[in-house]
């Protein structure tokens, strides 16, 4: 059943069919929760405008409820053969229960502003998981970097034995390294939560939509107001998006490609448990980080996202394009990919072990010729450029003699990490998420019982 057929006994094209909506029917379970929700408030919506009268409007609820209650929730809910995607899926359920009441959930609504709309309420809620994770994978980092932060490793430039760091600066780098990612998030958050609905096919409805009620019932900040915008705002929105996972993406990769060094023999700075890493089939001594390297690869297949959603949509012109579900089938599997690395990451760091004594191996002497440097500068009277040729040369003809002893005071070194400071940037961040609103949205929408005001037909939630 296609709900824009308008014959009777109509055969549409199978290969064709097959073509244009691909993965449509699996892709679109992703959005099976959201687009009853969504359709919840466009139906009490209708019923303020008086376009539905009490008895249908409380059957489509009780009726909308259930499907969500009884069937998206406990996972059995499917997209039928030949039905096209959700939105057709739950009006046809709604017709084939209810009669014909359930074809006036469409009024006022195009096919096009609904799967905006549930879009967007999906992506608030994945980006609700993703910050409540990346908040606690940073607790963990901060947490590692206060337990190994007096603990010295040499630190590089160009891949050459540079200054000296500690296991404290490492682990808290990429701790800071999320706060930024997550300010990226949040204006991606913004962007989402604005309301499409009865923006239409993208030049909205003769209808008397209230659109200020809908914006209001499911939760968002504000609306698209302009309805060509609203939808020119797909493709945008998930390019914006994905650019945000994106950069949380290059965070765990670099870190996962540190990890893969410092877990090799030439380095051999850290450790994992034999059980959490693989072998070789040819050579026992094998230690491999196949987790690290199946992170590190899924997050940068994830950085080529914004790209190709850019190339997608990029030479469009204003209106729909049938090219949007193609960017779909790409953008709503991201979250779950994130997720997983985030969840193996933090699983693996709870079970690290930190090498002591890196930088007694002779080779890290030279780790400490800025010291020599500076303690010349201090307390020889040196200029800086006098001590730094100094110590150069006797590098050179080997009576270069380090003194290792750390003197870093200044904000964010090994001898002053400031995380504290750190931990109230994140805090600051997360404040400025409203999370809270989405559960009281679901919550009112499902399980409230509704009423109208008899003057102002404004719904009201007991």
């Amino acid at each position: 059943m296609k709900i824009w057929e308008k014959k009777t006994n109509f055969r549409f094209n199978k290969e064709i069919e097959s073509f244009t909506s691909s993965k449509d029917s699996k892709i679109d379970l992703f959005l099976a929760p959201h687009d009853v929700i969504g359709t919840i408030a466009h139906v009490i919506m209708l019923k303020s405008i008086e376009l539905l009268n009490q008895k249908d409007f409380r059957i489509l609820i009780y009726e909308l409820r259930n499907i969500y209650i009884y069937e998206i929730l406990k996972n059995n809910f499917q997209i039928e053969e030949g039905i096209e995607d959700v939105h057709s899926q739950i009006e046809f359920l709604l017709t084939n229960r209810l009669g014909e009441v359930g074809k006036k959930v469409h009024s006022g609504r195009s096919r096009n502003d609904q799967v905006l709309v549930d879009l967007k309420l999906f992506v608030r809620t994945e980006i609700k998981e993703i910050v409540y994770m990346t908040s606690s994978f940073f607790d963990l980092l901060l947490k590692l970097s206060e337990q190994h932060k007096n603990i010295l490793m040499p630190g590089y430039t160009h891949y050459q034995i540079a200054m000296p760091s500690s296991f404290g600066l490492w682990f808290a780098a990429y701790a800071e390294s999320l706060i930024d990612d997550l300010l990226l998030m949040q204006t991606a958050y913004r962007i989402v939560n604005k309301n499409p609905l009865g923006s239409a096919a993208g030049y909205g409805s003769s209808l008397p939509l209230n659109r200020k009620m809908t914006t209001d019932l499911l939760g968002f900040e504000n609306l698209n107001y302009n309805v060509v915008y609203a939808q020119m705002g797909r493709g945008k929105m998930e390019r914006i998006v994905s650019e945000s996972i994106a950069s949380l993406a290059r965070t765990l990769s670099k870190m996962a490609q540190d990890i893969c060094l410092y877990l090799s023999q030439n380095f051999d700075f850290i450790s994992f448990p034999d059980h959490l890493t693989t072998g070789s089939s040819i050579m026992p001594h094998k230690k491999n980080p196949d987790v690290f390297e199946i992170i590190r690869a899924k997050c940068n297949r994830i950085t080529s996202l914004p790209n190709e959603i850019s190339l997608i949509s990029s030479n469009l012109c204003s209106g729909y394009h049938r090219d949007f579900q193609i960017i779909k089938e790409r953008f709503l599997p991201i979250f779950e990919e994130i997720k997983k690395c985030f969840f193996m990451f933090q699983y693996m760091l709870n079970h690290i072990t930190i090498k002591k004594d890196i930088l007694q191996d002779e080779k890290y002497k030279n780790l400490f010729s800025v010291e020599v440097v500076n303690k010349l500068v201090v307390e020889k009277g040196y200029s800086f450029r006098e001590a730094y040729q100094k110590v150069g040369l006797d590098i050179q003809n080997g009576s270069f003699k380090p003194f290792t002893k750390s003197c870093y005071s200044h904000e964010g070194s090994i001898g002053n990490l400031c995380n504290l400071q750190v931990k109230n940037l994140m805090q600051d961040v997360l404040k400025e998420f409203d999370f809270d609103q989405i559960d009281k949205v679901i919550k009112r929408l499902i399980y409230s019982k509704i009423y109208f005001d008899e003057f102002s037909k404004n719904p009201i939630f007991v």
